[in-house]
């Protein structure tokens, strides 16, 4: 049994939508956000960086934070599930799941931030953040071109982490139509009964908006 602490972002969303996937036994336990709830004494025990979402395997008694780590733990306990077996497709899926990391939840999160949150404030971040969003929607695109998935022609660990992303591409003020190849991809996704499951935990939201 997987304990998932988490909250409705796209990182959490992550996690519950890839234990949808495995079919993997789990509890979710909300970690408020808004309540500061992740200061909490007991979770920075599990999160030390308090961030959600982290997970305790209640069979070993280990645990683990931060999204992307979560997933690759997940993916061995699962016999290797949604990660390429060969070494090609291994790199591939890497290379798309780092950019999520690193490039796709860091730079949508500040759009989110200066767009959604803040408008006015800051113009100057506003356009950074606004054009940074647009040009890794286009980069998303053209990879979507050819391929069915973000690493070849199967569901992989980088299409879980990056759709939640992109499922908040109003709050970018995005024209998801716009990027015909990535909004195939998005709305095929969204019609996954694991992705829908996933995306009501650790409570039910509305519906998952389509372009």
């Amino acid at each position: 049994m997987i304990d998932l602490y988490t909250w409705t972002t796209p990182n959490g969303r992550k996690v519950s939508i890839m234990l949808e996937e495995l079919e993997m036994p789990y509890k979710a336990i909300p970690i408020n956000i808004t309540n500061d709830d992740q200061f909490a004494p007991d979770f920075l025990k599990i999160s030390p960086n308090n961030k959600i979402p982290a997970i305790v395997d209640t069979e070993n008694g280990t645990s683990v934070m931060e999204s992307g780590a979560i997933m690759l733990y997940l993916s061995k306990k699962a016999g290797g599930k949604l990660v390429p077996a060969d070494e090609a497709g291994y790199w591939r899926m890497m290379e798309w799941l780092m950019l999520q990391m690193g490039g796709v939840g860091p730079m949508l999160g500040q759009a989110h931030h200066f767009l959604k949150f803040n408008p006015g404030k800051a113009p100057y971040a506003e356009e950074r953040y606004g054009n940074e969003a647009k040009r890794l929607y286009g980069v998303l695109d053209k990879q979507l071109e050819d391929s069915a998935y973000l690493a070849g022609d199967q569901l992989s660990i980088a299409d879980i982490a990056t759709w939640p992303w992109i499922s908040r591409f109003e709050w970018q003020q995005i024209d998801l139509k716009s990027f015909t190849n990535l909004a195939r991809w998005y709305s095929e996704l969204a019609a996954r009964p694991a992705f829908q499951r996933g995306y009501h935990v650790p409570k039910q939201m509305g519906e998952i908006p389509l372009p």
